[in-house]
């Protein structure tokens, strides 16, 4: 029964290899259509390396740490308090680069939609020369 406050006894943690997922807001979880909301606690020297959503637009907001941001093969250096945003089906990639655990807010929008929420695209040029 979807709820109307998320707490950690009712969020959703799901392990993804550039780190934890808490989602805070996903259809299911509470009637939510049109928002998502996940916050991921990236390690040191991980990242989400660099993929689009088809479907979906997104900001992502540091809540700490410190945050290498691509969007498209623009890059960014980010620390708490700034974001970025990502317009529908466009390349980004995000990276710690810190020392510290990053904390980033993502929220994305539509949450339902009809084909894969993430392409990733990080084996592809030049996204996987991009970095190096």
């Amino acid at each position: 029964m979807p709820t109307r406050f998320v707490t950690e006894e009712n969020l959703i943690v799901e392990e993804l290899p550039w780190g934890p997922h808490h989602w805070l807001c996903k259809p299911g979880l509470v009637e939510a259509d049109k928002l998502l909301l996940v916050r991921v606690h990236m390690p040191p020297g991980k990242g989400h390396a660099f993929h689009r959503h088809p479907e979906m637009e997104e900001i992502i907001y540091v809540q700490s740490g410190t945050c290498e941001q691509w969007v498209d093969r623009e890059k960014r250096i980010l620390t708490a308090g700034q974001s970025a945003h990502i317009p529908m089906n466009m390349v980004h990639g995000s990276y710690n680069i810190g020392q510290d655990t990053l904390v980033l807010l993502a929220i994305l929008s539509p949450a339902k939609i009809q084909g894969p929420p993430l392409v990733d695209v990080s084996m592809d040029e030049p996204w996987k020369s991009l970095r190096s």
